[in-house]
């Protein structure tokens, strides 16, 4: 059953994957009808012009390809152009011709940031010494964070988290079977973030309103995860956990905001993308204490070398 259960929880970690590539394109599709459409009749234009005048401004959201966004990328491609193809640079040479192509270059800045995303998780735990739920889980609520802003996305991921331990406490006088009970737990964490829209849109909190259906489905699906950590752990081991991952991911998701960061990428995509492979390498070489584990015992260590 053990191996059941580890099968499950990797096809719904790649599911995951596959919703954020799948949100990313189809947003891409939409921009370019309202696009279309915006440039068939002056009307359209002008209603346009008359909904952003009194709406408030957009947040910029690396993973979504508005045209704010998209546009900030792609003049920066093109602001530096590449040149001729050669071995240093093929990298960035090949992105800015899928950007001229159409492909939205905040799609393949996602795409070399993830694998920073990772990086900067195992260095964690394999270097420092943060325990966290595997690699996989704070990486991807790191790109929910990026999609929602950290605040706004802890918020909800917190109200996620509680609606789960509540419903979780009361599903277990059902006795019900594991899925089931898994799909009941979700119905309950749906009515909990739909009750929070609700209220964020009556109250007129526009940083839970504007969030899209994807971070949100990440964050749902990540507390149950987070709830299977009291399986077979303490209450105090399990907050640890929790606490250390959610730390760990508002982390990653400023580094990954961080305009710097994406101006690199953008412009020695090549140094990027291929030394943190250089980096995966020499940090899986490494045998020796973790940080954590250097304050810890660091001094025993050091006496038993003098002796």
């Amino acid at each position: 059953m053990s191996g059941v259960f580890g099968i499950m929880a990797r096809m719904r970690k790649i599911l995951f994957v596959l919703l954020i590539a799948l949100n990313i394109f189809s947003g891409r599709v939409l921009a370019q009808d309202a696009t279309e459409s915006a440039n068939a009749t002056g009307s359209a234009v002008a209603t346009e012009s008359a909904i952003v005048a009194t709406d408030p401004e957009p947040k910029a959201d690396l993973t979504q390809p508005t045209p704010e966004v998209k546009g900030k990328l792609a003049r920066l491609i093109e602001e530096h152009p590449v040149g001729a193809l050669s071995w240093n640079n093929f990298l960035r040479y090949f992105m800015e011709r899928a950007v001229k192509q159409g492909v939205p270059a905040n799609t393949l800045v996602l795409i070399i940031l993830f694998p920073l995303a990772v990086t900067l998780v195992a260095a964690s735990r394999h270097l420092i010494g943060i325990r966290g739920t595997g690699i996989l889980t704070p990486a991807l609520l790191a790109v929910a964070f990026l999609a929602t802003g950290v605040w706004a996305g802890v918020i909800l991921f917190g109200l996620t988290l509680a609606v789960t331990i509540v419903s979780r406490s009361l599903l277990k006088n059902f006795r019900l079977q594991y899925l089931p009970r898994v799909a009941l737990l979700l119905w309950f964490v749906s009515a909990g973030v739909l009750s929070v829209m609700f209220v964020a849109g009556e109250w007129g909190y526009d940083n839970l309103t504007s969030i899209g259906i994807f971070p949100i489905l990440i964050l749902m699906l990540l507390a149950e995860t987070f709830i299977d950590l009291q399986s077979g752990r303490s209450a105090g081991e399990a907050r640890t956990l929790i606490v250390q991952t959610v730390g760990l991911a508002i982390i990653t998701s400023l580094i990954l905001g961080w305009e710097m960061v994406q101006r690199v990428v953008i412009l020695a995509p090549e140094i990027i993308f291929f030394g943190l492979a250089v980096i995966d390498i020499f940090m899986g070489k490494y045998t020796g204490l973790r940080l954590s584990e250097y304050l810890l015992f660091g001094r025993v260590v050091k006496d038993d070398e003098e002796e």
